[in-house]
């Protein structure tokens, strides 16, 4: 018989209690600590996982064969790049982001997509017929994909041991439940469990899964934070509902690097990658307006022009007030502080309010000399000059730093035709220059308005 006993979980770490805590030791949060009832089953458990435990003995590094596996083709250019090339056999991922932000329409977009792999969609949040309706709106290119509704554990890696597919999509997390834990579905041992032996299931047998997973009013993925270190890949996608545009972001990679983003574009039949995010950043206007300047902004190795819209005024109530759209607050306070102390801009007499174009969330320090070009702007009331844009990082004494992978930043620049790009004079000598560009090298953020505003 099962030794059932209670015991109390937080909701944010997954610390475990033998009592109720009001504070949880772990991360220091209040009230957050619920009991749940926990089933301690050795047999059941051992025979549920016996088929997957092999004989393994310690090996030194030299020893140790290359796998000749390669990397999976989602079928998606912009997933792929996320991922670094594709999807690692027998690797783990996690895709969190808000309700509504199209988790699951991209997680059916890949086991629907022309990727020529065998594919098992669960869904313990949908039907069949739900998931066949939104099926024909996406388009089935994948006639090898099934689709399961399920939510008990032990039936899902039943149907993996059977079918051997080579992607799995879990949708979500937060419905799966194993028979031996007695708490609810997205409890903290529950999400624990799960994925815990998700991953040995995909590990022992080499297959690629995905899970989505819900997130806090925080934005955090909700659930025990022991879910991300379990895992071995966790993307986030991110943008506003109200936006027809969406990024996906790697936080986390153990196969490569968390700096790549995935830009895509919400339509009525699914998500279309976008190739160029510069075309869809930028706004064209049939005269100069103050207040906007164009920033070469560079996420992992791709480079894109984003547009920076500012609007300074007058304060009204007194006190002024800052409000940052896709933009760290902290760091437009600073910049603001830098503009007052080293150009002498009266910006405590001032309201600045910032906005980044296509409602994106930039935290690139390149981007601030762009940032502040359109403040200056702004505060003038003076249009940046027609084909301008800024690279730089500005420093607490006023200094104007390279942008990390400068040269990049120039070249995407010259490509969509800008003729001047505002960038650090500390940048090295043997930069390659692009031809059609003019490159102007600023070592002071004094220099920025003479800059911006000469013909």
């Amino acid at each position: 018989m099962a030794k059932v006993k209670k015991a109390f979980f937080c909701r944010n770490c997954g610390f475990e209690a033998p009592k109720w805590l009001g504070k949880c030791p772990s991360c220091g949060e209040w009230n957050t600590f619920a009991e749940e009832i926990v089933a301690r089953e050795t047999s059941p458990a051992a025979a549920a996982t016996a088929g997957l435990r092999g004989t393994v003995v310690p090996q030194r590094v030299r020893e140790i064969r290359e796998s000749d596996h390669r990397r999976i083709d989602t079928g998606d250019a912009e997933v792929n790049r996320v991922l670094g090339g594709g999807v690692v056999p027998g690797s783990l991922i996690l895709l969190g982001g808000e309700p509504g932000i199209g988790k699951s329409t991209l997680a059916l977009q890949l086991a629907l997509g022309d990727n020529r792999l065998r594919t098992l969609y669960v869904s313990g949040e949908e039907s069949a017929e739900q998931i066949r309706m939104r099926a024909d709106r996406i388009g089935i290119r994948n006639e090898e994909c099934l689709i399961y509704p399920e939510t008990v554990l032990e039936n899902i890696t039943a149907q993996i041991v059977e079918q051997r597919p080579d992607l799995v999509v879990i949708d979500s997390i937060q419905t799966i439940c194993t028979d031996l834990i007695e708490s609810s579905a997205g409890s903290v041992s529950q999400i624990r469990e799960c994925a815990a032996t998700l991953l040995k299931y995909a590990k022992t047998t080499s297959t690629a899964i995905f899970i989505i997973g819900h997130i806090t009013k925080d934005g955090t993925i909700a659930g025990p934070k022991i879910l991300e270190h379990i895992v071995d890949v966790v993307l986030q996608f991110e943008g506003d509902s109200n936006n027809c545009y969406r990024i996906l972001r790697g936080i986390k990679n153990r196969f490569g690097a968390t700096f790549e983003i995935g830009v895509f574009e919400m339509l009525d039949n699914g998500l279309r990658s976008v190739a160029n995010p510069s075309e869809i950043l930028l706004s064209h206007y049939e005269e100069p307006l103050s207040g906007i300047a164009v920033g070469a902004s560079a996420d992992g190795l791709r480079p894109y022009l984003i547009e920076v819209q500012a609007l300074v005024c007058g304060a009204a109530y007194g006190t002024p007030q800052r409000s940052a759209t896709g933009f760290d607050a902290r760091r437009m306070n600073m910049l603001l502080a830098v503009l007052e102390k080293r150009v002498g801009m009266k910006m405590f007499q001032k309201d600045v309010f910032l906005n980044f174009a296509g409602g994106f969330k930039v935290a690139d320090p390149g981007l601030d000399l762009a940032v502040v070009a359109a403040v200056i702007s702004s505060y003038y009331d003076r249009a940046v000059n027609e084909g301008v844009c800024c690279a730089g990082e500005i420093g607490l004494s006023g200094e104007v730093r390279p942008a990390p992978r400068t040269e990049q930043r120039i070249s995407e620049a010259a490509r969509l035709g800008f003729r001047r790009i505002i960038v650090s004079g500390y940048i090295a000598k043997n930069l390659k220059r692009p031809r059609g560009i003019e490159i102007v090298p600023i070592n002071s953020v004094t220099e920025l308005p003479k800059a911006l505003f000469m013909e």
